[in-house]
């Protein structure tokens, strides 16, 4: 192996193309759900393949992601909407149709929405933050029903949040409600349910209480975690979703779903503890803001501090159901909390987490300006590059290696200061992991990045998503060179201020003993 090329701030062309190889297809198939990684399976429903056309908005999201499959696999047509990116998702779901409006532009939905019999909507705006969500809430909701009612869709079924409407409920709650409200201010049905906490690998809820639990040793339980909750599974809201869509009965009515328990979100974490066998100290301290609570919190999980503000503004709030008529008209078992751990557990073991909410943060990810379409090459660049006898397949499964539980090979601590420093900034940090630990697609986070591009042996394309005087980018780049490859990683910077450039030569030295470590370790590992 020859030794490693530094070259700093080079000019590199690189060239983008819509036509995607074979093999990139076959890639993007792992992460489509077998038979037996479905959830519906066991409903007492029986699909309704003339139903019509399927409406799913949220898509891109925790549940909605996870929706798509079930319905799919069922045999629906099923009409996915997405604000951007609608190749991504053409190749995530080849038999589904996909449209990109957005709910808070009414002019987008109007074509979109044609010929659709049945709406799922799973939208919500919680990822704008606690000062902004309500309102984009409302207008999104009045917008999509406007819309819906001028293309007669025939019904609506809505997930929302449990929430006394008799007592003073969190902005978070509020909104669900009032989102409830305003879709049933027409003349659609709308079938409503309103779920607590849902737990399942990848969701918010679980991630917090996960990353709580395995983190700290001692766990502080402010007075407001003794509230009650009836958490529920995720595979057992899809089968209520499902259920709604193949049993008539339930059109425009109102529905709480829960799972078998009920308990405190201390029972909870206790719960979680004795899982996965942790000994943990849980005690009454003095510390209860929810803000101050929050941003400890988010320094430890993947999920920002605005976000677990919001939600647990809303643990005040007793979220147990009221009736049970669901279980009734749609008849099956439920899981109990602690088997809905166990199953997200084992989830994770297996390396089959399909959809994950910390994905979807931050919300404009699918807008963000691409490395292709700045128009230029950043003038700000770094590239580091060894000459190696290693095939192009080997150098590009360890590529796909890099971050969350695996980490970055080597100086794995400066790559957490790093993370670290950006999340105490109200950043994305490192602690979002990665969804697999062994493949990658388009959209797929990598602690503070977030995958841009890849094609499968020759390159991978990440684009930061940490708080920065400017715009960063990472490339993998393998490129055969007679019988051997040049393997090369090439850091992009863009920025126009002066503390932009500043940030740059400053973490350059950095730079250079990360990349020059990483790409030996990748070489080595292949």
């Amino acid at each position: 192996m020859t030794g490693v090329k530094k070259i700093k701030c080079v000019r590199i062309i690189s060239h983008h193309s819509n036509v995607l190889p074979i093999s990139y297809l076959i890639m993007n198939t792992l992460f489509t759900p077998q038979r037996e990684d479905l959830f519906c399976t066991d409903l007492p429903t029986q699909s309704v393949p003339g139903i019509g056309k399927i409406f799913v908005t949220g898509a891109s999201g925790y549940i909605g992601g996870r929706l798509v499959n079930e319905l799919l696999a069922r045999g629906y047509q099923v009409r996915i909407l997405v604000r951007d990116n609608a190749v991504h998702y053409q190749e995530l779901w080849p038999e589904a149709e996909i449209v990109v409006a957005d709910v808070l532009k009414k002019e987008t939905l109007r074509s979109v929405l044609a010929g659709i019999d049945t709406a799922y909507y799973l939208i919500h705006s919680l990822l704008l933050g606690r000062h902004q969500f309500y309102d984009a809430d409302i207008q999104a909701a009045h917008n999509f029903r406007k819309a819906a009612e001028e293309n007669n869709i025939r019904r609506i079924i809505y997930l929302g949040g449990l929430g006394d409407t008799e007592t003073s409920l969190s902005d978070h709650l509020r909104s669900r409600i009032h989102v409830s409200e305003e879709l049933q201010n027409g003349p659609i049905p709308v079938t409503i349910l309103r779920a607590a906490t849902i737990m399942g690998s990848g969701s918010a809820s679980y991630e917090i209480i996960k990353h709580l639990v395995k983190k700290l040793p001692v766990i502080n339980v402010p007075k407001w975690a003794n509230t009650r909750c009836q958490p529920i599974a995720v595979r057992d809201v899809l089968k209520y979703l499902v259920g709604c869509l193949e049993t008539p009965a339930t059109t425009g009515k109102p529905y709480d779903i829960g799972g078998q328990d009920i308990l405190t979100y201390r029972q909870m974490m206790e719960i979680f503890a004795e899982v996965i066998g942790k000994k943990r100290l849980f005690f009454a301290g003095p510390f209860s803001q929810i803000s101050f609570y929050a941003y400890i919190a988010s320094l430890v999980t993947p999920v920002p501090a605005p976000i677990i503000q919001s939600l647990m503004e809303g643990v005040k709030n007793e979220v147990v159901c009221k009736n049970n008529a669901t279980r009734e008209v749609i008849p099956f078992e439920s899981l109990s909390y602690r088997e809905a751990i166990r199953r997200a557990l084992l989830r994770e073991e297996q390396d089959k987490v399909y959809t994950r909410w910390s994905d979807a943060y931050p919300k404009d990810h699918s807008l963000a300006l691409k490395l292709s379409e700045l128009g230029r090459i950043p003038y700000y660049t770094a590239t580091y590059s060894l000459l190696t006898a290693k095939s192009a397949p080997s150098l590009f499964q360890s590529i796909c290696k890099i971050g969350g539980k695996e980490g970055w090979f080597q100086n794995n601590w400066l790559w957490w200061v790093r993370g670290m420093i950006d999340r105490m900034l109200l950043g994305v940090g490192s602690s979002r992991g990665r969804r697999s630990d062994v493949s990658l697609k388009v959209n797929d986070v990598i602690d503070f990045w977030r995958v841009e591009d890849l094609k499968p042996d020759r390159r991978l394309l990440l684009r930061t998503e940490m708080k920065l005087p400017g715009r960063g980018w990472l490339e993998f780049k393998i490129v055969p060179e007679n019988a051997k490859n040049i393997f090369s990683i090439t850091a992009y910077y863009d920025t126009d201020s002066l503390f932009g450039m500043l940030y740059w030569y400053a973490f350059l030295p950095f730079h250079n003993k990360i990349f020059n470590d990483l790409i030996k370790q990748i070489d080595t590992r292949s």
